[in-house]
């Protein structure tokens, strides 16, 4: 079965969080006899910045960031089974959505794949002209990164015929325990880029603790943030490419994620940073969020807290060995449940019962 896919970028994670999350799941649909074709586009210097090589998994097609080149992709989608149109692409997001469904074949499946959706709902409450409302009568299926009941209500309220939450989730062959790298030897880390829903949360899940422990040291990876005034005991590192994300997950004492504010608010959206550090066996302090205890049990698989002065106050209390027991305790949970290879169970099973489903009604 033949899976057109267009998104962001499958080979540079540039300003692009999502490529963790198209390769784990993509590469297991791989696995299961899928033949996958992702169409990214030129722009935002990604391919300047690859960490990735071309897979034999799927095929990759690199398009100029122009409107004849951006139709020229679109005319693939004619040949597959399934079209899917992510959001986050950047440049002609609202023709690549309406041009897989006009392109697509009567009987191809049709998805919107939802990597923001705090964000996209919040932005089809504000617009009724918005692309992907208007598109929600043409599509089968809205699959999102995230977000749980909340935005399984939120699409059905709008009107879509199935909406499913797959979660972030740990590739084991790509994030891993590895020796620890003097780089990145800190008390805190924290990785993200500086975007404007997150600024206000990583001042007071970072930068507020980091003021508070002169005498600790940390360090955040990142675009955006060299001209962001920090507190002398914070370095600064610039992106990390993904090859460099285990070392910087094992090395520090404690690592920390910071939900976006949309996400944040609407809970049960697990960053790929999270799956990452468990992955890694590392100790993660988490922001607050809604559902955490669904992927990881607090104070046992991680720690959360709720404000600045929580972080400082685990920071100081945090010993070595608690660190690595609640690292080891979270890797073991991952393993066991959160997983690409089930991720990829999870979409294979909605893909299929999609089509059973449209067989028996023919």
């Amino acid at each position: 079965m033949k899976i057109a896919f267009y998104g962001s970028s499958l080979l540079s994670s540039y300003w692009n969080g999502a490529a963790t999350y198209y390769r784990g799941i993509l590469r297991d649909l791989a696995s299961r006899g899928y033949q996958i074709s992702f169409y990214e586009p030129d722009a935002f210097d990604r391919q300047q910045h690859r960490d990735m090589d071309e897979p034999d998994w799927a095929r990759v097609f690199i398009y100029p960031a122009t409107e004849e080149a951006m139709r020229g992709v679109l005319a693939e989608a004619a040949g597959a089974d399934i079209v899917v149109k992510a959001n986050g692409v950047g440049v002609f997001d609202r023709e690549l959505l309406e041009g897989v469904i006009a392109k697509a074949r009567p009987d191809a499946l049709r998805i919107f794949w939802d990597v923001d959706a705090a964000a996209t709902l919040d932005e089809m409450r504000a617009d009724s002209s918005h692309p992907v409302l208007k598109t929600l009568p043409d599509l089968d299926m809205v699959l999102t990164y995230g977000g749980g009941p909340p935005v399984v209500d939120a699409y059905r309220g709008f009107g879509a015929a199935e909406c499913v939450p797959v979660y972030n989730a740990l590739d084991p062959t790509t994030h891993h325990p590895v020796a620890p790298d003097e780089r990145f030897a800190c008390d805190l880390a924290f990785l993200g880029n500086r975007l404007p829903d997150r600024e206000a949360r990583v001042e007071e899940f970072f930068l507020k603790p980091a003021g508070m422990l002169p005498e600790r040291s940390f360090l955040i990876g990142g675009n955006g943030w060299e001209t962001k005034a920090m507190p002398p005991n914070v370095r600064h590192r610039g992106h990390v490419y993904t090859t460099e994300h285990n070392a910087f997950n094992c090395t520090p004492l404690a690592v920390l994620n910071v939900a976006r504010d949309s996400m944040a608010h609407i809970g049960f959206s697990p960053a790929t940073r999270v799956f990452e550090a468990a992955g890694a066996a590392a100790c993660l302090i988490t922001d607050a969020w809604k559902g955490i205890e669904l992927f990881l049990r607090p104070n046992e698989e991680v720690l959360v807290a709720r404000d600045g002065q929580d972080v400082a106050e685990l920071l100081r209390t945090l010993t070595p060995a608690r660190a690595k027991a609640i690292g080891e305790a979270a890797l073991v949970r991952v393993m066991a449940e959160h997983t690409y290879r089930l991720r990829g169970a999870q979409v294979d099973a909605l893909f299929k019962a999609h089509f059973a489903r449209a067989r028996e009604a023919a």
